[in-house]
């Protein structure tokens, strides 16, 4: 097939292609008339590269996959380097979701102070936790009009 097909069967441009073959992870044949070609297998490494892109890995990232793919394995993941690649990937997600817990924890902690303030500075006592619960039945007078309003 050439590089409009497999483009279009991939879902992705064929500016995409030619950046991932100029980066190694896509092989440049081509025919006697200079067209490229593609296969099957080639479908496969950038179906595998695409769907590693949509976890978040980087297009390096995607090379021991590839690879693993071209060495005639039957899933890009059945390598060492592949399962390398997944720890490492598994490592810095570990650390940004502690980091988010973290960033989660100080801006509860930040809510409940200013919602304590907030709360203080309300005459007559905290407004109502939730809209469920009725509104308050105290009176006051409103000094403009001179009556009384519940």
């Amino acid at each position: 097939m050439r590089i409009g097909e497999l483009a279009h069967r991939a879902g992705i441009t064929t500016r995409t292609l030619r950046h991932y073959e100029s980066l190694g992870l896509l092989p440049a044949r081509r025919t006697g008339n200079g067209y490229r070609t593609y296969d099957e297998e080639d479908l496969r490494l950038v179906q595998q590269i695409r769907t590693l892109q949509q976890f978040g890995f980087g297009l390096e990232d995607t090379r021991p996959f590839v690879e693993c793919l071209r060495a005639g394995h039957p899933a890009g993941d059945s390598c060492p380097a592949s399962l390398a690649v997944y720890r490492r990937k598994l490592a810095e997600l570990d650390e940004v979701i502690g980091h988010l817990q973290r960033v989660r924890a100080e801006v509860g902690a930040q809510l409940a102070r200013a919602q304590l303030e907030a709360e203080a500075d309300v005459p007559g006592g905290p407004p109502p936790l939730c809209a469920l619960v009725p509104p308050r039945t105290d009176t006051h007078t409103d000094t403009h009009a001179g009556r009384t309003t519940p």
